[in-house]
Formats: C-alpha cells, structure tokens, sequence
C-alpha cells in the first residue's frame, strides 16, 4: 500500500457477506473432509442450508429492502448494496453446486453402508405398496392443493416449507391451459419414512410419496408436470421498541409480519419443466439470479434427521463425555468453592451441570435472597427457567432480563416471559434501542449475618442443551469489585438510566470499545524491540473498523497481532505496510467455537478477558454486552494455554490469505486439533483428582 493511502482504504477490507460466505465454504469443507466420519459430515452440509436459510432472511433480506430504497452507500469495502447483493448471489451459487455434489457424494457412502434414500424408480412392488398405504392412511388427508393459477388475492405460501408444485390439465384435453396447484408437505410428518427392507435402511422422500400420488387429489384432471420448490421470505424485520410501546405486543407483530415478506430466493428441482419454472418466477416475482435450480433433495437441512440414524457408532465421532470441571471436582459446597477461589469453566469440555445445580441450589436454599439473570437464548425445557420460577415461587425477590429481540427466537422468550410472570419474577423486556446481549448472572446470598454475592459471568448462553455442542467459557466468583459491577450493571438494567464508573468491567455500548482501543494501543507504547507488544483474540467476527484500524495501527509499529475468528472477518491480513503483523485462523471442528477470549501483553503484565461481545459494530454499539478480566493467575495461565492451542492447531485450522480466501494450515509441526487437546486435559484434570482421592488404608492387627 503507498503511503498516500489510508486505513479508510477499501482495498483494507473484505465484504462482510462476502466473508460470511467464505465461512459458511469452511463447513462445507468439514462435510467434504474424508476424514471426518460419514454421519458427521451430514452434519456439516445440514448446516450449510441452515445457515443460508438464515443468510437469506436477514442478510439478503436487508440488502434487497435497501436497493428497493435506493440505498447507495458503500460498505467498507467500497461496495454498494446492489453490488454486493449481486457479488454475494454469484458465490453462493457456486457454494450450492458445491454442497450439491458433496450431498450425492455422502448419500453414495451411505449406499455403501446400506443406508439408502430411494429415487421413485428405486421402489420395489413391496415398496410401493407400503407407500401407497402409508399416503392414504398418514398424508392424504392433510393435504391442501391451492391453485396458483387462479386463486385472488394469491395464497401466502408459508416460507422454508417444502412444496410440490404441479401442472394440471382436464382430462383429454391437451390443448387446455395448464393450471398450476400447489401442496405443501406436511411439517407433522416424517420428511423420510422408513421402508420395509431386508438388505438394509431404506428410506422414500415424503415430497417423492407425495408427488406420486398427485392426481388422487383431483378428479378430471391429469398431471402434466411435477416439481419441488421452497421459497424464503425476507424476515430482517425491524423492532420499534420505544419505550412507550409494548414490547411484547410489537415482537408478537413483527413475528407475524415475517411470513407476509416478500420472497428472497426460491429453490427449484432441478430438470423443472421450462414453462413452470417460468411461470413460478414470475408468480413469485423474483430475478433469476435468486433462484437455484438444486438435483437432489431440496432443503439439504434434512441431513440431520439421517445423521440421527439409530446406531452406526463407526460413522461418527467417538463420544466425548463431558468431565467435572477441574476447579470443583473435590468440592462438595459450592457456595464455599466460589469463596475460597475464582472458578473457570470450559464447555463443553467441562460439564455445565454447575451452573445448573447453583441455580436449583439457589431455588431452594433459604439464605438465598435474590437472583438476578440475564437471559438471550435458553433450551426448550429450560432447567435455568424452571429454577427461576421455583426461586419466585418460594419468595425469593427475582429479577430476569428476557431478551424479546433475540432473533428467531423471539416466540420462545415471548413464552419465558410470560412464565416468569406468573410464577412472580420481575420480568423485564429489554432496553429500549438495544439488544441485552450479555451472560451475567448473581446470586444475593445471606451467611453469619451478612450479604454475600455470588457471579457467574460467561460468553455462552443459559441453554443447557447448546452447553454441549458449543465450546464456551464462563467464570464463577464472589469477588467483591466484579460482583459491586455486576450490581451496578443490573440497576443499570432494571431502571437506573445513568452509567456508572466500572471497576472491573467494561460494557458496551459506553466505554467496551474504547477500553478495547486502549488496550491495543497500550501494546503500542509498552512494546520493544526485545519483547514486542502482543494481541491476541479469539472471536466469533470481527467487522468493526474502529477496531480494524487500531489492530492496522498496531500492526505498523511492530505489534505481533493473532486472530483466530471463527465466522466473518472483515479484517484482510498480510496486507503490505498495512497487516504484515496480523495472521488470522479460523477453526471449525465438532464443537461449534464460541467463545471470545482476549489477551494483551502488557509489557509481560499479561491481562485475560473473556466477553459475552464480538468484534462487531452491533456487539460494541448496539448491544448491552459485558468485558470481564480473569483475575487468578492461575485461571489467567490456563487461558493463555488455550489460546496456544487454538494458534498452535494445524488440524482444522484454516488460515486466512490477503485475497480473502482460506486455506488449511499445513506446517511440519505434530499433528495438533486443539479441541482433542481440550478434552484430553478436560480428562486428564478429572482422572488426576479422582486417584487423589483414593487412599489405601494397610490393616494391621492391634495389639493387646
């Protein structure tokens, strides 16, 4: 780069859903890995359709309301909406042919272990009559054919949901117009039904049962053509949650409002018949360059129901049991562990059962007074939710911040909220103009006559079901200046409007992104040509310039920079006079990397934080987020020992190029994956405790 141009460049910059995209190729890589058991990698490539799925909602979603209001603004990268939505659509085409033949590719293994999802022509008499039982007395009578053609207004197809899309003609008619009906398959049956076999598990497609058996729907009329199709809606639906609204009423629309958006991609069988696939776009009134024509079965999420398959122990990952975390597994008080030392826990290495048990605990114990807890996203039959209400139920002042904006999971939290409010908690929505995105949780406990508080801080959520396949790190302390922050940040939470002077904390958005900044550029001053300074970061993405240029910054004056960032990165390294410093990793393995673990040098002062916030403008502008330093040296070296780790990997890292592509880290070094390592430690603590514990005790006889 010359030295008239600046960090404002947008040659420094790569699209942020460009970069998304780029990730969402990583786990595509994961489902193409040969190395990577069978059942696993469907996994991988069920995710690759949920992510776009979301992609398309959200990111697409935005994009398309932008260029309909003629939105020209350039992004960081230099690109405008239409020049990104058009720049985007071309590479996840791309992307999709890829996952298509990767999907046949695992579908042809899964043959070979006799597991094998049927084509119609594939059925056997037997088969077939099955089937045709099965339809009649499961499918057929939940089956509603809407005529496109000529129903006004036109129905509202319900987005994400799989469609059989025919053209029908009266019967000896030839030279009738074709109409065209529309069934959509029932989402309370099976996408796959199980077939009568004795060579194996055979499967039918419910869409392929369905489309076989069409013209049992109408009578006088002939089925000229047949196709599947599954459209998405714009759902990037904006929450006007003004302070004198209702928030819970304004979610409940906005939720509505999301199946009424208009269409943002439609997916097609592929082979259609000319003139359906032409007219369905036109009803449907979308550019071309939005619909993807996909051989196989659409909506590629139902890898995941196949990956479930009873059985099949060789074609997945060897189970790796969660272990007592290694700072409580001799304690039996836990109210007394958390006094006597900080405690750090690493999900799902370590098991989450602790915070659990701390919360029923808290429930039933009568010295507990109060509980305060945020949370954004909890588990279907939340054990946190059902201790909470346990806790109110019992007397016990509880107050929970339910965040009603958490996308997609809005309808849940709707009902946790209402929950919470019967049983007695103080429920609070959220803050008006921001999302509450922070884990924090504290427990007011009474003991010999005074107040103590106890704090979970963490950068997961309260959901004990994601605890096990999310890799997260939380802390567990009665430290008297996190906890007093803690307090402040609830009564900032719960009504107090003004911020307050943190001791130990930094929150977004008053002061996290300027403490982040700081830091950086304290590695600036206190580097030297001996010890130079150093930043490293694990995130989720980071997109936020105003970090960017500080980490640019640092980079020029010698700071030796490590990012490992699992999703989007904005950031483009190696750049000449601008990142020669900086190298960015990313990992992708069978824990979804979650965590957010950041470390300064500090002249050899180091500092550890963990944080519930990304590198990304909504996490530092928009939401309510926490940054919490590890303040036990040994906890501090455990984490530097992970971040080793996660840097050290040369198994399932990949690291990004300048050109804003990646490629596998590929080094001389032993093989190391950095989340066997954490389990083989996680183990290791737990086996080194329990031969502690065992004694031998000789018998001897006593004298007389």
């Amino acid at each position: 780069m010359s030295k008239k141009q600046s960090f404002s460049d947008p040659s420094c910059y790569i699209n942020r859903e460009l970069s998304w995209v780029e990730f969402n190729q990583r786990v595509l890589d994961e489902g193409a890995n040969a190395e990577v058991p069978l059942l696993e990698r469907l996994k991988f490539l069920a995710i690759v359709s949920s992510n776009l799925d979301e992609f398309f909602m959200v990111r697409v979603g935005g994009l398309t309301q932008q260029i309909a209001a003629d939105v020209r603004k350039r992004d960081p990268a230099g690109l405008t909406p239409r020049q990104q939505l058009r720049a985007i659509l071309s590479r996840v085409h791309q992307l999709c042919d890829d996952q298509t033949r990767e999907i046949a590719a695992a579908l042809q293994d899964m043959r070979d272990e006799s597991m094998c999802l049927l084509a119609p022509s594939e059925w056997t008499k037997r088969q077939q009559l099955f089937i045709k039982d099965y339809f009649y007395q499961q499918v057929h009578s939940l089956l509603t054919p809407l005529n496109l053609s000529d129903l006004d207004p036109a129905p509202l197809l319900p987005g994400l949901q799989l469609h059989v899309l025919a053209g029908l003609q009266p019967v000896d008619q030839d030279d009738a117009e074709v109409t065209y009906v529309a069934v959509a398959l029932p989402t309370n049956l099976p996408r796959f039904i199980l077939l009568p076999d004795e060579k194996g598990i055979q499967w039918a497609c419910m869409e392929d049962i369905v489309a076989a058996h069409f013209s049992s729907l109408f009578s006088n009329q002939q089925v000229r053509t047949t196709a599947f199709f599954r459209i998405t809606r714009d759902a990037d639906v904006t929450v006007q949650d003004d302070a004198g609204d209702d928030l819970l009423d304004t979610v409940e629309q906005a939720i509505l409002d999301r199946r009424r958006r208009r269409p943002v991609r439609l997916e097609l069988s592929h082979g259609a018949d000319r003139n359906l696939r032409r007219w369905l776009i036109k009803w449907l009134d979308l550019e071309t360059a939005n619909v993807f024509d996909t051989e196989g079965p659409l909506d590629a999420r139902f890898l995941m129901d196949l990956a479930g398959v009873d059985g099949m122990a060789h074609l997945r990952y060897p189970v790796w049991t969660p272990q007592p975390p290694r700072d409580l597994a001799d304690q039996d008080d836990l109210w007394q562990a958390i006094l006597d030392k900080d405690i750090l826990l690493f999900h799902p290495y370590e098991q989450f059962d602790p915070i659990i048990d701390l919360m029923q605990q808290a429930a039933d114990d009568p010295d507990v007074l109060a509980i305060k807890q945020t949370l954004y996203r909890t588990s279907g039959d939340s054990p946190i939710i059902a201790a909470l209400e346990r806790a109110a139920r019992s007397g016990k002042q509880v107050t929970v911040l339910v965040e009603l904006k958490a996308r997609f999971d809005e309808y849940r939290n709707i009902q946790w909220a209402r929950r919470l409010e019967d049983a007695g908690c103080l429920v609070i929505y959220g803050v008006a103009g921001y999302k509450t995105h922070s884990k924090a949780m504290m427990i007011i406990r009474r003991e010999s006559g005074r107040i103590r508080r106890y704090v979970h801080l963490g950068t997961g959520n309260y959901n004990d079901k994601t605890a096990r396949l999310y890799s997260d790190t939380g802390l567990l302390t009665s430290d008297k200046s996190i906890a007093a922050d803690v307090a402040s940040f609830f009564n900032l939470l719960t009504g107090y409007s003004e911020t307050v002077g943190w001791s130990e904390l930094a929150i977004a958005p008053t002061d996290m992104c300027d403490r982040f900044i700081e830091m950086i550029e304290r590695e600036v001053q206190t580097g030297t040509t001996e010890q130079p300074g150093l930043i490293r970061a694990k995130v989720n993405s980071l997109q936020d310039t105003r970090i960017i240029k500080a980490l640019y910054r640092a980079s020029c004056a010698g700071v030796q920079i490590q990012l490992n960032v699992r999703g989007i990165c904005c950031l483009r390294p190696g750049v000449k006079g601008v990142s020669e410093n900086i190298c960015v990793t990313s990992i992708l393995d069978r824990y979804l990397e979650h965590a957010r673990i950041f470390h300064f040098r500090n002249a050899g002062h180091d500092e550890l934080y963990m944080s519930s916030a990304d590198w990304m403008t909504r996490n530092l502008s928009k939401r309510l987020e926490i940054l919490f330093p590890v303040k036990n040296p040994t906890l501090s070296r455990r984490l530097l020992g992970y971040l080793d780790a996660f840097f050290a990997d040369n198994v399932k890292a990949q690291e990004l190029g300048p050109d804003g592509l990646y490629q596998r880290v590929v080094n001389d070094q032993t093989p190391l994956r950095a989340q066997e390592l954490f389990y083989q430690q996680a183990v290791q603590a737990a086996q080194a405790v329990t031969n502690e514990e065992i004694r031998f005790q000789p018998l001897q006889r006593k004298n007389d």
